[in-house]
């Protein structure tokens, strides 16, 4: 069963290659991984997504723990949470069949973001069983490029953590506030 892991660290290089090699020296692979920018400044966030035994992956959560650049670790198991991927599928799309795979698309929630003479680009976002499945059904008609972005989650519910307390709220000025 997979494990999903939300890991708080400064956002300074070599932190990603620290965190790897981490579960690398376990001996473990790592199903997914993806980094980005948090709701604090200098801090990044990365979702990891890994299969291995239950026992394996608290030991892992204790030494990325001890690492000096991690903040937090969340380790989601089977807590209610919510999952997103990202997948860009370029599929051949002669005329024939154009309109047989734009409906397909409509029924995945899918966004045609590319239109070429001989395919179509599609961007779907959602579970990854949902991107499996709209994989599946565009396989027919040749998938020529894909590329996913892996997990993106967070437990469902509030946000409390002693270590990150939440946003302050907002100012008590009547003034509009310029973007």
């Amino acid at each position: 069963m997979p494990h999903v892991l939300v890991v708080y660290t400064d956002d300074e290089p070599g932190v990603l290659t620290r965190v790897a090699s981490l579960f690398r020296r376990r001996g473990f692979n790592i199903h997914s991984l993806t980094v980005g920018p948090t709701e604090r400044s200098r801090q990044a966030r990365m979702t990891i997504v890994v299969d291995a035994e239950e026992a394996t992956v608290r030991l892992a959560v204790e030494h990325l723990r001890k690492q000096v650049n991690v903040l937090e670790v969340q380790q989601l198991g089977d807590r209610p949470k919510v999952v997103r991927d990202l997948a860009l599928i370029r599929v051949a799309a002669g005329l024939d069949v154009r309109s047989e795979i734009l409906q397909l698309a409509q029924v995945f929630r899918a966004n045609v973001v590319d239109i070429a003479g001989d395919s179509l680009a599609i961007e779907c976002s959602g579970g990854p069983d949902k991107i499996d499945a709209l994989v599946d059904a565009l396989r027919p008609f040749g998938i020529l490029e894909l590329g996913r972005t892996g997990a993106v989650a967070m437990a469902r519910g509030p946000r409390a953590s002693p270590e990150r307390p939440a946003a302050a709220p907002p100012p008590a000025s009547n003034q509009a506030m310029s973007v």
